[in-house]
């Protein structure tokens, strides 16, 4: 059973080929960014929460996405079909987390995919993209809080023999191609 967890700054294309494979593999595709942006939209107290961070290029608490992650991985998809996990985790505590809770609900995850492209590139990807909380001064402070928080998982990982690495400055199709290998 296929179950790999997506990293990469903000732009790489993690949500974009986490749902084409989910897509072609029928297996689901948990974003945390997407329950975060829904419980937004939605008003629900998570959301308005989680707002204020995202506002400011922030990364929600651990507390909200352990939730929201321990419950999404219990559903019926999850545990009989797998899952891409995009979004989550984004520190080494929120991996040390996973790392428990999927040993203690058994579903061990098979590999973590780094998908690696230039930051002038993302910053162009993301102005493209247009969102709300996408304009130019908070999305280099999503960098910067990437790198300080988000990029050290890259060792924790590697060091797990875990890590494999994509390029993620070509093609959505070239990008897919190469993940299709880990599936």
């Amino acid at each position: 059973m296929t179950r790999l967890i997506f990293l990469g700054a903000p732009g790489v294309g993690k949500g974009t080929q986490a749902k084409a494979l989910s897509l072609s593999h029928n297996i689901p595709h948990i974003s945390t960014g997407d329950i975060l942006r829904t419980a937004v939209e939605q008003e629900t107290q998570l959301g308005v929460k989680a707002q204020s961070y995202m506002d400011r290029g922030e990364l929600v608490p651990d507390q909200l996405l352990y939730d929201l992650v321990h419950e999404r991985l219990k559903q019926p998809d999850a545990v009989g079909n797998g899952w891409f996990l995009d979004g989550f985790p984004r520190t080494v505590p929120q991996a040390e987390f996973l790392d428990k809770l999927v040993a203690e609900i058994n579903q061990p995850y098979s590999r973590v995919v780094n998908i690696t492209v230039p930051d002038e590139v993302l910053v162009q990807r993301l102005l493209l993209r247009g969102r709300k909380d996408d304009n130019e001064t908070v999305i280099r402070n999503r960098l910067r809080v990437y790198y300080e928080q988000t990029a050290p998982l890259v060792d924790y990982y590697r060091a797990q023999n875990k890590l494999v690495e994509v390029d993620g400055d070509k093609t959505e199709t070239e990008v897919r191609d190469q993940l299709v290998n880990f599936v």
